[in-house]
C-alpha cells in the first residue's frame, strides 16, 4: 500500500477536482443556490464516508474528534452550534456537491432510470430540476467510483464507509 500521506493526497486532488466542477455548476445555478455559510438543511446525521475521506479527517482534525463533543443528534456530527462545518477544508465528497440539482442512474423494475433531486430549499417552481439539460446537473457515479477504486487500490483500510458520527472519541493510531 503506498503511504498515507500519498493517498491523502489522492483523495485532497479528487476533492480539489470535485470542487471545480461543483463550482462551473454552482455559478450556472448562481440564482437558484440559496447555499450559504450555516445553511445546514442537507447536513443530516447518518452520513457514512469512504474509509480514505475518514482518514483524511482524521489526519487534519484529529485534535477536534478528541476533545470536541459532535453536533446532537439529528444534524451532521460536525455541524457547529451556527450550522457551520468545523471540518469544511476536508469536507467529504457528497458534502461538496450538497445543494446543487443531482442526477442519477438506478435499476427500477428492469429498467434503468434516471432520477432528479435537489435541496428542497433550492427548488424553483418555474425550473423545476426535471427539466434541466443533464449538464447542468451532478451525475452521482463517476466520483464515487473513483473514490472506491480510490480505497480499494491505496488503503490499508477495509473496504466500506464510515458514518461520520463514529469518528468521534479517542483517535486510533494509524501509522503506516
Amino acid at each position: 500500500m503506498p503511504p498515507r500521506e500519498t493517498t491523502e493526497l489522492a483523495v485532497r486532488d479528487l476533492h480539489d477536482e470535485v470542487d471545480r466542477a461543483a463550482s462551473r455548476l454552482s455559478a450556472k445555478h448562481r440564482l437558484r443556490l440559496t447555499c450559504k455559510r450555516g445553511c445546514s438543511s442537507c447536513c443530516v446525521d447518518e452520513l457514512t464516508v469512504f474509509t480514505v475521506e475518514a482518514d483524511r479527517i482524521r489526519a487534519r482534525h484529529g485534535d477536534l474528534l478528541t476533545r470536541d463533543e459532535p453536533h446532537p443528534v439529528g444534524g451532521c456530527a460536525f455541524l457547529d452550534e451556527q450550522g457551520a462545518c468545523r471540518i469544511y477544508d476536508v469536507r467529504p465528497y457528497v458534502c461538496r456537491t450538497q445543494g446543487l440539482p443531482l442526477r442519477w442512474l438506478d435499476e427500477h423494475e428492469g429498467q434503468t432510470v434516471e432520477f432528479r433531486d435537489i435541496c428542497h430549499l433550492n427548488e424553483v417552481a418555474d425550473e423545476p430540476v426535471e427539466s434541466l439539460p443533464i449538464e447542468d446537473c451532478w451525475t452521482i457515479g463517476p466520483f464515487e467510483s473513483r473514490l472506491a477504486t480510490l480505497q480499494a487500490t491505496q488503503s490499508d483500510q477495509p473496504a466500506g464507509r464510515v458514518a461520520l458520527r463514529s469518528l468521534f472519541g479517542p483517535c486510533e493510531s494509524h501509522d503506516s
